[in-house]
């Protein structure tokens, strides 16, 4: 140390110092990492994100070389403080005390507890570049890794702790992929988040769901006189239409509005048999059939509607690509008078609002922000049949999914009106 001036001597302790906030900064950045954005960044050709990735699919040897490398560090930085002190002062028991007590004061200030928190601020920033020295220094230290690491392995191994094993999956769940775009805050526009979120409904519910209940489906009676056809034809408010022959449950096709159009400007008599000739093969769909699956069924079959049925080959309802495509990105169609009675329900000024029997829980659940349960009945008015086990006399009311349900009218066996009143906060 005679030959070592002191300058020098205090410029490596400074470095050693510098080196060890290095290692601690880095490990805290690289656990601290995004790594979906990371693998972003690498499938779009970052070097230094690959680097950060190869790295993070070792963390057992990144964790042994930080440690590895500051152990030796601070250990040399105080034994270089010691030698100092002695070397200036002489040897004294309580300098040497107080001068190694300062320096883990130093070493723990300016080598840990600071470098770490910048470490975890700037996460990215950081472990990008420091990925970029540590892949090589780590390939370098394999051997004295690999040495170091059979003592580790033997100590865990006689707890019961297998080397290797991740503690947690990697891989998200559907539900915490649900939760990661929740907490997404502005890091998407609200629209495209709301329809992530809907993708993720549309595995928890049926074809049975969104469908167009029977008693609403507009379908053309190949039975009725051919002007009541005819009028149906030029009133109706859709591109398709059901066609059955007497009763709703023999369908016999489906017909395109369009092409039946151009019939009614023939001069020719017309008959059930012109209409029936123009039919295409209905598409059936059980009324278990998931959402996702169905839309998937709709893509492979180049179809767009589909009659639902029960157990027994009994229509339920109809459903269209456009349904779940409006379940996916919301509704975009108010060409029905259906369709813009359901974009119009909301609360009023003194917390009310008044529903039809028939509108979907749902619908509700959605625009109302209500928690009715989608577990039974599917409407206000099966949900209340249920409820109450009886065709109530308006007006009655009970309390339940978050608010008063009041009947307002019931009608040929069914609860026509209801209104909703939100409770007081």
């Amino acid at each position: 140390m005679d030959t070592v001036p002191i300058w020098a001597q205090l410029t490596a302790l400074a470095f050693l110092i510098l080196c060890s906030a290095f290692f601690a900064m880095a490990e805290t950045a690289l656990m601290a990492a995004n790594r979906h954005r990371l693998r972003h960044k690498a499938k779009r050709g970052s070097r230094r994100a690959v680097a950060t990735l190869w790295l993070l699919e070792r963390t057992n040897k990144l964790l042994s070389l930080v440690l590895i490398a500051n152990t030796l560090i601070n250990a040399t930085a105080i034994a270089l403080v010691t030698a100092i002190v002695i070397h200036t002062f002489g040897y004294d028991e309580w300098l040497v005390v107080g001068s190694t007590a300062a320096m883990t004061f130093l070493l723990v200030v300016f080598a840990e507890i600071s470098p770490k928190m910048i470490g975890a601020t700037y996460a990215e920033q950081i472990a990008l570049p420091t990925a970029m020295l540590l892949r090589p220094l780590l390939s370098a230290a394999r051997p004295l890794l690999w040495f170091i690491n059979l003592f580790t392995s033997t100590v865990l191994r006689i707890f019961g702790i297998r080397m290797g094993t991740p503690l947690h999956d990697a891989r998200l769940s559907p539900d915490e992929l649900r939760t990661l775009l929740l907490d997404g805050g502005n890091a998407m526009p609200q629209k495209h988040r709301s329809i992530l979120l809907n993708l993720f409904d549309l595995e928890a519910i049926s074809v049975e769901d969104i469908m167009t209940p029977r008693v609403h489906i507009e379908a053309l009676n190949l039975a009725a006189p051919v002007e009541e056809i005819k009028r149906q034809l030029t009133t109706c408010y859709h591109n398709k239409l059901p066609v059955y022959e007497g009763e709703i449950n023999q369908i016999a096709g489906i017909l395109h509005v369009r092409k039946a159009m151009a019939l009614l400007t023939q001069d020719d008599e017309l008959t059930a048999d012109h209409f029936r000739a123009l039919l295409t093969e209905p598409y059936f769909i059980p009324q278990d059939t998931g959402v996702l699956t169905q839309l998937q069924y709709f893509q492979e079959n180049k179809e767009r509607l589909g009659i639902i049925v029960d157990e027994y080959g009994e229509v339920q309802g109809l459903v269209t690509l456009d349904d779940i495509i409006e379940e996916m990105i919301g509704e975009f169609t108010t060409s029905t008078p259906g369709a813009a009675r359901a974009e119009s329900f909301a609360w009023d000024a003194d917390g009310e609002c008044l529903l039809e029997g028939s509108v979907a829980l749902r619908d509700i659940n959605k625009r109302l922000g209500l928690n009715f349960s989608l577990d039974g009945p599917k409407t206000l008015n099966g949900m209340l049949l249920e409820y109450l086990q009886d065709i109530p006399e308006a007006p009655i009311s009970v309390k339940t999914g978050g608010c008063v349900v009041e009947v307002v009218q019931v009608q040929n066996q069914s609860i026509k009106v209801v209104k909703l009143i939100r409770p007081r906060s």
